[in-house]
């Protein structure tokens, strides 16, 4: 088996495209969409986003310590690649994109009302990287669209239809191949 060899760069792929959400008091809200965005911790709920300090957005959370993370849909997916490649200093992104401003619950910045899911974040430090700063932020407060309930109360994620980001392109997510700890469950006898 033959293996190139590249210099180092961002490989971990497929990752999740949000859209954040952000506003500074008595001005308009604003939208930027982020690829670098993940968990960090389960307890207390913790994630991270990575902006680049030029951003408009940048400046709003660094100001107000707060911002809503919204997963975005394929239904979404147009307003985010437009919302992350136009400036909020330019463009009103919830108008030009037809998207509503949600109030949210623990925090001041809005949620995006057509995203299934909203998680409400406050930050508690910001890391300087080299090309974006690291905000690491608590989980406040997270919103899911009833619709995308099961029976059993949980999630579906199928239903979601939630978007990835791998190269420069978005895909929707695939078929399940297992779940946790499948690999080392005994079976069932039928």
């Amino acid at each position: 088996m033959a293996k190139e060899i590249w210099k180092p760069g961002n490989m971990l792929y497929p990752i999740p495209a949000v859209m954040v959400s952000c506003q500074k008091p008595g001005e308009k809200p604003n939208i930027i969409t982020v690829a670098w965005a993940g968990n960090i911790c389960s307890s207390p709920a913790m994630l991270s986003i990575s902006v680049r300090k030029e951003r408009y957005s940048y400046d709003i959370i660094k100001e107000t310590g707060e911002f809503v993370v919204n997963l975005t849909s394929a239904s979404l997916t147009r307003a985010a690649d437009w919302c992350g490649v136009r400036s909020g200093k330019d463009y009103d992104k919830f108008k030009e994109m037809k998207l509503t401003p949600q109030k949210s619950n623990k925090v001041e910045a809005p949620g995006i009302a057509e995203s299934p899911v909203n998680i409400e974040c406050k930050v508690k430090s910001v890391v300087e990287l080299g090309s974006h700063d690291m905000f690491i932020a608590e989980v406040m407060c997270v919103t899911v669209d009833d619709k995308f309930m099961d029976a059993k109360g949980r999630f579906d994620l199928k239903a979601a239809d939630l978007v990835a980001y791998s190269h420069g392109e978005y895909f929707t997510l695939g078929k399940k191949l297992g779940k946790f700890g499948y690999s080392v469950a005994k079976k069932r006898k039928r």
